[in-house]
């Protein structure tokens, strides 16, 4: 599909599967090939629509704030004439930029999936955000890959999946060193704690039980600020639970959003 033009720049969608609407927002340490394994458990039953996000693939960059990157992914639904009964669903990155989304825009959605994401990271859980930035300011995304994915999966997958490790570096290795660099100040400065309470989209908070990058407590809190959240621990899995288990994502999705 050609890159949507919307106001502001531009973002490059794929879409596929046929039914109710799912668009789909990745982490800040990937592409959205990182729902490859998901998407075709998920299109049996809807029609997807995989972003990449502003500064990934064609998009062109945003921000700097995670509110400047959802107000340009509100964009799409009219862009691709989304109906209001379209769900979103965020991992990580994508996760904070969804919550921002229904904060902002709200009424162009119906449900909201957050997967491993806060409303804000503590403190201490800033300095390998900036430690991110500085490598990749010296090294180019050479520099991330390693951190990279220690954040996304539990030793134990990485020892069992090395496979899935050199996949994952080939498409991190492909973002933009300046848009990653933006992304992680983004990350840095984001507090999306006082909007919560604004949010009216019924919302489902997902968590891998082992993300040390977004852990399963802090995201509870996430869910206990949004008006009658759903929140679900999904065991032996890290901070993207669509790729090391995507038959346990999936059906926790078909579990809470509707199929029309």
């Amino acid at each position: 599909m050609p890159l949507i033009k919307i106001a502001g720049g531009s973002i490059d969608v794929e879409q596929a599967g046929a039914g109710r609407g799912l668009v789909l927002l990745h982490s800040l340490l990937a592409d959205r090939s990182a729902f490859e394994r998901a998407a075709p458990l998920l299109a049996k039953t809807r029609r997807l629509t995989l972003v990449n996000l502003p500064g990934y693939g064609a998009s062109s960059p945003a921000g700097p704030r995670v509110e400047d990157y959802a107000d340009r992914l509100a964009g799409i639904f009219a862009a691709l004439h989304l109906p209001r009964e379209t769900d979103v669903l965020g991992n990580g990155f994508g996760g904070f930029i969804s919550v921002a989304l229904a904060a902002r825009h709200g009424a162009l959605f119906d449900r909201l999936v957050v997967v491993d994401s806060l409303a804000a990271f503590p403190v201490p859980a800033k300095q390998p955000l900036r430690v991110l930035a500085d490598n990749v300011a010296k090294q180019g995304m050479s520099g991330a890959l390693d951190i990279a994915i220690r954040r996304m999966f539990p030793e134990p997958f990485i020892a069992a999946h090395p496979e899935i490790v050199v996949e994952r570096k080939r498409a991190l290795e492909k973002a933009d060193p300046v848009c990653f660099r933006a992304a992680c100040q983004a990350l840095i400065d984001v507090d999306l704690a006082p909007v919560l309470g604004s949010i009216r989209n019924p919302t489902l908070v997902m968590a891998g039980s082992e993300d040390a990058t977004t852990p399963p407590a802090l995201a509870r809190e996430l869910a206990a600020g949004i008006a009658g959240a759903r929140f679900v621990e999904v065991p032996g899995c890290g901070h993207c639970p669509q790729i090391e288990n995507p038959r346990a994502f999936a059906d926790i999705l078909e579990g809470f959003l509707p199929r029309s």
